[in-house]
């Protein structure tokens, strides 16, 4: 479990830079940079936040597709901390792992 730290404020499972979702998958199976990744788990907050009943969580599981990432063993995230970025995205595909690295 990572401790995440979410920029994406305008996805319907932030909650003060939070997840509330409880697990995320990272994508980027072909990445070579931050940019090339992507939270697949984003969803555009249309006016009503998720109404999920998990507490925003500061640790969190994440499954992860960037297998050329430095932090993923397994398809798993083993970062001690994750920054996603985003703001204002509109679509997973405007959203990026910060902490991606490069083997």
């Amino acid at each position: 479990m990572a401790e995440l730290k979410c920029g994406v404020t305008n996805c319907t499972y932030n909650s003060d830079r939070c997840c509330c979702k409880g697990d995320i998958m990272v994508g980027g199976s072909n990445a070579h940079k931050e940019d090339d990744t992507c939270c697949e788990s984003f969803r555009e907050e249309n006016g009503n936040r998720a109404t999920n009943s998990m507490n925003p969580c500061r640790t969190i599981s994440i499954d992860c597709d960037a297998v050329k990432c430095i932090h993923n063993s397994n398809y798993k995230c083993h970062a001690e901390h994750v920054d996603i970025k985003g703001c204002g995205a509109c679509d997973c595909r405007e959203t990026s792992c910060a902490t991606f690295r490069e083997r």
